[in-house]
């Protein structure tokens, strides 16, 4: 299985390269981003691209793909609701249309947030925009799942780029664990979210929505 990654430095999107990198069914990464992954490793290979709505620009680099791990995100915190909508729905939809045309079976694994609303009528913005993106890649004629983290345990050794978020981290290690373990609704970690990804491309699930506890049985996670 060959699969293109976007938000590779991310929380979660370490973790799913972390998987992705150890699973023996995956055979090669793209990982695509505005900035470059600090690993080196033989079934790696980056597209550093500093406008992600041209994508088109490098084509060539995009085929021989079957599935898309879409981690890509940004807090809603201070942002407009149009402000939003372009880096959360406008910029997934340029994203995987471009990797779509040069891989018309690709698979979606997108990273949502658990309370969207697929509706559009609901109270919170980034629940509405990402609602729309789920039914957006549903939409599709190829095969998409939305998973819906809660709480989320991030890859040890992940280490974010400001003070604060730094604290947020180490507070969540502590007390993560714990949770996933006595409440598997509420919470996950990014290495089973990749996990989880994985085996939804190569074994399907029966669900295109995957909560925490749909993550982590999927993983093989108690």
């Amino acid at each position: 299985m060959r699969v293109v990654l976007t938000g590779a430095t991310g929380m979660v999107g370490s973790g799913v390269l972390h998987e992705c990198l150890r699973d023996p069914k995956i055979e090669a990464v793209l990982a695509i981003g505005r900035r470059c992954v600090n690993l080196e490793h033989a079934k790696l290979a980056q597209l550093v691209v500093p406008d992600l709505f041209d994508l088109e620009a490098h084509g060539d680099a995009l085929a021989g793909f079957d599935a898309c791990f879409y981690c890509l995100g940004v807090s809603s915190a201070g942002m407009s609701e149009a402000d939003y909508r372009r880096v959360t729905y406008d910029l997934t939809v340029a994203i995987v249309n471009a990797l779509s045309r040069h891989n018309p079976e690709l698979v979606v694994c997108y990273v949502s947030g658990q309370g969207t609303d697929s509706t559009g009528a609901g109270r919170w913005m980034w629940a509405r925009v990402k609602g729309e993106v789920e039914n957006w890649l549903f939409a599709r004629d190829s095969p998409a799942f939305a998973f819906r983290p809660g709480l989320i345990e991030p890859l040890r050794g992940h280490r974010p780029r400001t003070f604060s978020l730094r604290l947020v981290v180490g507070a969540l290690r502590l007390v993560l664990p714990l949770a996933r373990a006595h409440f598997p609704g509420l919470a996950t970690s990014a290495v089973l979210i990749g996990r989880a990804m994985i085996r939804a491309v190569h074994e399907g699930y029966p669900r295109r929505i995957l909560e925490p506890r749909d993550i982590n049985a999927l993983a093989g996670s108690s």
